[in-house]
């Protein structure tokens, strides 16, 4: 994996993880993510 591609997709995973750290507990529910589950989403996120 190439530098520019890892800083990217390192960049995408910081973003989702801050803009879901912003909703409330049930704005989270609602989209069926608990708090703990933000890492794993926002990791499959960036992949993506």
């Amino acid at each position: 994996m190439n530098i520019v591609r890892s800083l990217t997709e390192w960049r995408r995973y910081r973003a989702t993880c801050n803009e879901l750290n912003k909703l409330t507990a049930r704005e989270l529910d609602d989209l069926g993510i608990n708090r703990g589950d933000i890492p794993f989403v926002a990791r499959r996120v960036s992949r993506a």
